[in-house]
């Protein structure tokens, strides 16, 4: 795990957290209720998928560009934001 830090970075963490807010804000905001929930979801998805990609290996692509970093972390939140909706549904 400490090497899945090494290889992210502070800053690609920050972008995992922004990036996962700002779609779990924005699925909030289509939905139109449990917003926080939506919030917390996206974050956890954004942050959860790379550490996934790691453990199974992938780690070259969770040491990407900032970018790169974002398009991963951009997927683990809608899948989990999907999957946080049909469970709200």
């Amino acid at each position: 795990m400490e090497q899945v830090f090494d290889v992210i970075g502070q800053t690609a963490l920050i972008v995992l957290v922004i990036v996962g807010a700002l779609a779990g804000a924005i699925a909030g905001a289509i939905a139109g209720r449990h917003r926080a929930a939506y919030i917390i979801a996206g974050i956890v998805g954004a942050v959860l998928l790379p550490f996934i990609l790691a453990a199974l290996g992938l780690g070259i692509v969770v040491a990407g560009s900032l970018l790169g970093i974002a398009v991963i972390a951009l997927i683990g939140a809608v899948v989990l934001l999907a999957v946080v909706r049909a469970l709200f549904k």
